[in-house]
């Protein structure tokens, strides 16, 4: 069959799906829009630019009978999630296999919806609470015309960063990672954006590097001449660090290090540090690697000069992130199952990964030089019960078609994991879901000479003779342990 017959279902009549429909009409390649599905009395049985409207939604989607080849497409940018939900069990009750769905509601409201940001519909769109609305144009204004850098923008969290800049006016967006194939992905998919209307045209600088060499970091950013710098980029899974403990040290701190020090030196005049609920308290490497980073943050913010501002900003878990439980339980779930639980108390707070970006541009806009911030989460999710929803979403029955399996914590995990000390306090800002931390009590321990303890460990000058303490676990956790008495 070609595509163009296709028959294209589109879930709304508002402006959000009129401009699909444009967009559809004027490239003749992705289909053929057959009707839109809308509950507006007033719409319902009028036609628009030859398009009839049918509804209510719920009841004309059983009487669709599609074919496996036709699309449904959820135009909806002001629905919450359980309406999201709703419409989408509907959709798969009435027979729709392809369902998609434009994100970012942000870039919608702008008046920026393009058939090329519609993607498959996932768990992350009917799960969680209804994420806040922040409006990207108004948001990243302090970015326009300016030259922005982020590290780890292959990654999940980078990755989402850079397509909300494209659409903010950035003069220039530098995608900084270690990893070739995640780099020519993301650069890849931002150069199609733009191609397809999406987005203002920013130059964007794809980098191959590696922030623990020194004098390359300190080079690019020079020569990039960044007016602000999200940093993203660290190893952190759990488990896997504990089993590298030494290599979470020297990427994490030490990359962030060079990082900071070179950002001083060349005047960068926004920083901001993505952190982590894990550095509160820490009680694994990976964690404790972040709360060093949070501390050289904000040691370098008391060396910066006006008109420079560097910050934090600390979540919890993001929902599909690389590595993280959901991929992980949707994969287990294609394999037939158990899928695998560590402790039936075991709870996180978790984030979609666009709602947490949209906070972090936004707190790099309104946030202060050395102050710290924590993202509003909501309340925890017991880990079982998103496994069981999950289930369900696969159109499956927990317990019957697939199993969960407990099978205990693993190290350097615990049940809960606290976003702030008690100390911090979190108190409410002007910006809805960004709370700013107070300044826990100084350090037990001189970070410039636990810095240098740890250097001992993680590098070898150019000839030199390695010692006992070179690349050694023990000795590492014995440093960080001393300074750190929560790590376990």
């Amino acid at each position: 069959m070609n595509r163009s017959d296709t028959k294209l279902y589109i879930i709304g009549a508002g402006f959000a799906g009129q401009m699909i429909a444009g967009d559809i009409k004027r490239k003749k390649i992705f289909g053929r829009v057959t009707a839109f599905l809308d509950d507006d009395k007033n719409l319902i049985g009028s036609d628009i630019d030859g398009v009839p409207v049918l509804g209510p939604i719920e009841s004309i989607a059983l009487a669709l009978n599609p074919s496996p080849t036709d699309e449904a497409i959820l135009a909806i940018p002001t629905a919450g999630v359980e309406r999201i939900r709703a419409i989408y069990e509907r959709l798969k009750k009435s027979g729709f296999e392809k369902i998609k769905i434009l994100p970012t509601i942000s870039q919608v409201v702008n008046g920026t919806a393009h058939l090329v940001q519609a993607r498959e519909i996932d768990p992350l769109d009917i799960l969680g609470r209804n994420p806040v609305t922040i409006s990207l144009k108004e948001s990243l204004s302090y970015l326009r015309g300016k030259r922005v850098l982020i590290t780890g923008a292959g990654g999940s969290i980078g990755s989402e960063l850079s397509r909300q800049l494209l659409s903010g006016g950035a003069e220039r967006l530098y995608l900084f990672g270690h990893g070739e194939n995640s780099i020519y992905q993301i650069d890849r998919e931002l150069r199609l954006l733009q191609q397809e209307g999406v987005g203002e045209k920013a130059t964007i600088v794809p980098i191959i590097g590696d922030m623990k060499d020194r004098e390359y970091t300190r080079l690019i950013v020079k020569r990039a001449k960044c007016d602000a710098i999200f940093h993203c980029a660290a190893y952190k899974h759990v488990p896997l660090m504990e089993e590298n403990p030494v290599a979470a040290v020297e990427n994490n701190v030490f990359g962030t290090k060079n990082l900071l020090d070179a950002s001083l030196e060349s005047g960068v005049k926004k920083f901001v540090l993505i952190s982590t609920d894990k550095a509160v308290r820490p009680s694994s490497v990976y964690g404790a690697s972040k709360f060093l980073c949070e501390k050289l943050l904000l040691q370098a913010a008391q060396k910066a000069k006006e008109p420079q501002a560097f910050m934090f900003a600390r979540f919890g878990n993001v929902l599909g992130s690389r590595g993280s439980i959901l991929p992980l339980f949707m994969e287990q779930i294609k394999n037939g199952g158990p899928i695998t639980v560590t402790d039936p108390k075991m709870e996180r707070y978790f984030m979609t990964i666009p709602e947490a970006c949209s906070l972090v541009l936004q707190t790099g806009g309104v946030g202060v030089n050395g102050e710290s911030y924590l993202l509003d989460m909501g309340e925890p999710i017991k880990i079982k019960d998103l496994a069981e929803q999950i289930i369900k979403f696969s159109g499956l029955e927990p317990g019957k078609d697939i199993e969960i399996k407990y099978t205990g914590a693993r190290p350097g995990e615990r049940l809960t994991e606290p976003l702030w000390l008690k100390e911090e306090n979190p108190t409410p800002t002007a910006f809805p879901k960004i709370l700013r931390l107070h300044q826990a009590e100084k350090n037990a321990f001189e970070l410039d000479a636990l810095i240098e303890r740890l250097k001992e460990i993680c590098f070898c000058k150019e000839g030199c003779e390695p010692s006992e303490k070179y690349r050694n676990p023990d000795e590492l956790r014995k440093i960080l342990r001393e300074a750190i008495p929560s790590l376990s």
